[in-house]
């Protein structure tokens, strides 16, 4: 750990491991809610090699297998808030211990099913439980989602719909956005889109750049829920996710609200530079569906916002850590671009002396959620003086 420093955008355990170093940091960060603890991270990252990925899957896979035990001791004891917190701390450590697997590794897929079956265990003591759905999808496809409501709101709930971006899907959505929500008595759905989570290991769906066509799927399912407020629903996404909720609600008008959680503006000129040696170049192939990354390059070049922001009708937000690893100029042009255009857009720019100055947050995504969190209360007119979750009076 010699070296091991604190850096405007965080805590840099590795400096020569900078891409390892900066999954260390997220996990750390979403340790203060709920995803981990702080001392199973460091013990975790002490007995790894930066140099060997092998030891990060391995050590990540042992304490995560630890506080799995711990749950199921706890459920057996009949104890069990124990047991949902254990749970939700192995669904995070899961997360981690699977993230620089290959895609063709049998131990990845397995993870990732630990990952969503710890998450799974742990919904079951939510109040109410967490319903975990498929959402019909092009044919015979589906997109897997997690639905949580507000135990502080009644019915019908507004919603937040919630997805990742390169590498977050929707099980670490709770840990990134939807805590502070639901603390606010807005439902969350959390949604593997094209190229996530079960999505992409599952149904073999990689990204695509139109997000409007799985957002609207998302909203066609919602319709039918009595128990959500269909002129209340936004949308939230995190990192490329930034890309995918600028444009899909730029073209999907039943949207009350759009939020990037990090500011996305042209996919294929901030790529330009990425080749096979990229610390991602893995994962982006994966998730694009290409062998190459001058495939992947190309095939990012339509992920680009001027064109279609203009579109978009309802309050815009946009987030963006002030020391974040892709910098800060994709998101100073996309709110230079949306305002010139006439969108009702905000820009939150979060600096290091608050803390959150990480790329979405990372560091301490509780100050990343929270910033979301009050503006959707504001935009959606939830008095948070007032019973929790309801409506401010006219």
């Amino acid at each position: 750990m010699s070296g091991s420093h604190y850096e405007p955008y965080g805590w840099e355990h590795w400096p020569d491991e900078p891409w390892l170093s900066y999954q260390f940091r997220r996990a750390l960060g979403e340790a203060g809610v709920g995803g981990g603890t702080v001392s199973e991270s460091f013990l975790a990252a002490s007995r790894m090699d930066p140099v060997d990925k092998e030891s990060w899957h391995r050590e990540w896979r042992r304490v995560a297998d630890a506080s799995r035990e711990r749950a199921q001791t706890a459920e057996h004891n009949r104890h069990f808030i124990t047991a949902r917190d254990c749970f939700l701390r192995a669904t995070n450590q899961y997360r981690s211990a699977e993230f620089w697997l290959d895609p063709a590794d049998p131990r990845r897929l397995e993870t990732f099913g630990r990952c969503e079956d710890s998450f799974r265990s742990a919904g079951r003591y939510f109040r109410p439980p967490v319903e975990h759905v498929s959402i019909p999808y092009l044919g015979d496809k589906v997109l897997y989602a997690n639905l949580l409501k507000s135990p502080l709101a009644d019915d019908p709930q507004p919603l937040l719909i919630a997805v990742g971006g390169l590498d977050s899907f929707k099980e670490e959505m709770l840990f990134m956005v939807g805590k502070a929500a639901l603390d606010r008595g807005i439902a969350c759905l959390f949604v593997d889109g094209p190229g996530q989570g079960a999505t992409l290991r599952r149904e073999g769906l990689t990204t695509r750049f139109d997000y409007e066509v799985p957002i609207a799927a998302c909203i066609d399912w919602l319709a039918s829920r009595q128990d959500i407020d269909q002129a209340r629903i936004a949308l939230s996404g995190s990192s490329l996710g930034g890309y995918y909720a600028a444009r899909a609600a730029s073209f999907e008008h039943r949207l009350a609200a759009a939020v990037s959680h990090g500011g996305q503006w042209d996919l294929g000129q901030q790529w330009a530079n990425r080749d096979e040696n990229h610390g991602l170049a893995m994962h982006i192939k994966w998730v694009f569906g290409t062998e190459t990354m001058a495939a992947a390059r190309e095939k990012a070049s339509a992920f680009r916002l001027a064109g279609a922001i203009e579109g978009m009708s309802c309050p815009y937000l946009i987030v963006h850590g002030g020391h974040d690893v892709l910098g800060v100029a994709q998101a100073t042009t996309l709110y230079d671009y949306a305002k010139a255009h006439g969108v009702d857009v905000t820009l939150r720019v979060v600096d290091a002396e608050e803390t959150g100055a990480e790329h979405c947050q990372h560091d301490n995504p509780t100050v990343g959620m929270e910033i979301i969190a009050d503006w959707l209360c504001d935009r959606f007119g939830i008095d948070q003086a007032a019973a929790p979750g309801a409506p401010r009076a006219s």
